[in-house]
């Protein structure tokens, strides 16, 4: 196959390298199947039959750094671009379903492209011989399937994260998943015990902010509940309710796919209304009510997010949106400022977002007033924040020079700073210095 490919100058330059000192030499995997997809690569990877002594060596004049020289890959940096380089090889037993216990380096291409996880991934290419394309990988991609090089069963066996590399895959190029793969992947899931927290997260954040997360979040619930057994709970949970038409899981799912792909916001959605099913009630009428959920969410988000360990800021944004999220605040300036020196500016628009999320999978009743009502509160809220209103101890025309000129001290500084800005938060005072000095004069006469 004779397809051209563009390749960056470094690139094109270490697989000149190689082809000069008698080697061949490949760019292989996703920058391969990006380029044929139409995208530009992030990265480029080569392949080569070229061991990594022989490799240090007609690299020596450049700089080199050995990142995994046992296992054949040395990265090398070329016009101020990392490229890594790794010897063909094929791999032995894995026996923590992670890594291979040992590698053997080859000198047959296809020895290398065998043990490689998706077809779509099995290709290589350099300019004089084109596109190699050994398993059906160009074909997958035409018909946008995602299929396991040789059986699924050993594939995921060898590399249980593959399993969540397919479902990523799957929901960020948006290709089905070939069924005797699909198979495998719902057969295998317990597998996902053994890998990391921190590459489950990785390789979720990327499935989460793919173009429908929603379907693959619904087509293989049971392995989600492997890495996060709490939505397992709300697997059918009808609600019952005029504001719901869907169970608990399927609403989540939707409300995932109605928030923009920035992966904070669509783990918020994904474990806002996880606590439902713990704090489900159903009245004398049959309706089924969930008081407290948010708390309960909240509580449980922390937990999971703790297991995922994910970074802390991410973690605290992510918690208190649960907590927020079904908190329903009225639409007026007193309200929304209120909230606003409670958090900032930039959290109220996520929690406007998260909200709109929420209300667009939830049924037709009463939905225009509510989003019409979140319309309402983010044109105060930009109102508040073009204006400048006070809404922070820092924003007060006051400070504790000033109240210390006025007599106060101590611990009592705090405590009236803290009581003006609730008073001009409640609108009982402007916030100028005068004012705020006949305010405190009054309630500490």
């Amino acid at each position: 196959m004779k397809t051209d490919i563009m390749i960056p100058q470094y690139a094109a330059k270490a697989l000149e390298i190689l082809h000069s000192g008698g080697f061949k030499g490949y760019i292989v995997g996703g920058c391969v199947r990006d380029a044929v997809l139409g995208k530009v690569p992030d990265d480029y990877d080569i392949c080569t039959d070229c061991t990594p002594d022989k490799m240090k060596q007609i690299f020596s004049g450049l700089t080199t750094i050995e990142t995994g020289i046992k296992h054949g890959t040395l990265t090398v940096l070329i016009d101020r671009k990392p490229i890594e380089i790794t010897t063909f090889r094929s791999d032995g037993k894995y026996s923590d379903h992670r890594k291979p216990d040992r590698v053997r380096f080859e000198t047959d291409l296809g020895e290398d492209l065998k043990r490689r996880d998706f077809t779509i991934n099995a290709l290589c290419y350099n300019k004089s011989e084109g596109i190699v394309d050994m398993f059906g990988g160009i074909g997958d991609i035409n018909n946008r399937i995602i299929r396991c090089v040789g059986k699924p069963s050993e594939r995921f066996d060898e590399d249980a994260l593959r399993i969540m590399r397919a479902l990523r895959f799957s929901s960020t190029l948006g290709f089905e998943i070939e069924k005797d793969t699909s198979d495998a992947i719902h057969a295998q899931r317990g597998l996902l015990r053994e890998i990391s927290a921190e590459r489950i997260a990785s390789e979720l954040k990327k499935l989460l902010c793919g173009r429908d997360p929603a379907r693959i979040l619904l087509q293989y619930r049971d392995v989600f509940a492997v890495i996060i057994p709490q939505l397992e709970a709300c697997f059918d949970l009808e609600q019952n309710n005029p504001h719901h038409c869907y169970d608990v899981y399927t609403h989540i799912c939707r409300s995932v796919n109605n928030i923009e792909p920035d992966w904070v916001l669509r783990l918020t959605m994904l474990l806002h209304d996880i606590g439902k099913p713990a704090m489900k009630t159903v009245d004398e009428k049959g309706i089924s009510h969930f008081k407290l959920h948010q708390q309960k969410s909240e509580e449980m988000a922390r937990q999971i997010c703790g297991a995922l360990k994910l970074d802390n800021k991410s973690r605290s944004r992510i918690c208190r949106l649960v907590l927020e999220h079904d908190n329903r605040i009225a639409a007026t300036h007193r309200s929304v400022r209120r909230f606003l020196s409670k958090y900032d500016y930039d959290f109220f628009c996520d929690y406007i977002k998260v909200r709109r999320a929420d209300t667009l999978a939830q049924s037709d009743y009463l939905r225009q007033q509510k989003l019409a009502q979140l319309d309402e509160l983010e044109a105060i809220a930009k109102q508040i924040d073009d204006e400048k209103l006070c809404l922070h101890l820092s924003d007060l025309a006051i400070n504790g020079s000033d109240l210390i000129e006025m007599g106060f001290g101590g611990r009592q500084i705090g405590e009236i700073l803290r009581q003006l800005l609730e008073a001009v938060i409640e609108e009982k005072t402007q916030n100028e210095k005068n004012k705020l000095k006949e305010y405190i004069k009054e309630i500490y006469k």
